[in-house]
């Protein structure tokens, strides 16, 4: 696919997450893309728009995370996967969490409740295929 179309598929992730979309973190077993959740960790709300356009990057084919709040953990667990929701709760996307080799990697993915969980970057690279 041309850097165009990759940039384009990116960036209507951004159009469908909307303004300050959530970053949610969840334990236990992702469930089949935008099926029923498991337990809910963590809740980070992102910048009024989730995503840098994808050509902003000046590498073709990658979305990247702008600013996100962190927040306290909600629950006591170990993450192992997220979803990305509209401010009002609709499915966007889904990934698995790590401290590497995952879709979103954090240097500690088990959290506490109370404890603040913060987000410092996340790509999402269309490949080429």
């Amino acid at each position: 696919m041309s850097t165009a179309v990759r940039n384009a598929m990116l960036d209507a992730i951004t159009a469908q997450a909307g303004a300050s979309a959530k970053l949610r973190f969840y334990d236990g077993t992702r469930p089949a893309t935008g099926g029923t959740v498991t337990t809910l960790l963590a809740e980070l709300t992102c910048n009024a728009t989730a995503f840098a356009p994808a050509a902003s990057t000046g590498v073709g084919g990658v979305l990247t995370l702008n600013a996100i709040t962190s927040a306290a953990a909600s629950a006591t667990g170990t993450a192992t996967w997220f979803r990305i929701v509209t401010s009002g709760g609709t499915f966007v996307v889904d990934g698995n969490v790590g401290t590497s080799g995952s879709d979103l990697n954090m240097s500690a993915v088990g959290f506490t409740s109370g404890a603040t969980i913060a987000v410092s970057a996340y790509t999402i690279t269309a490949g080429n295929a």
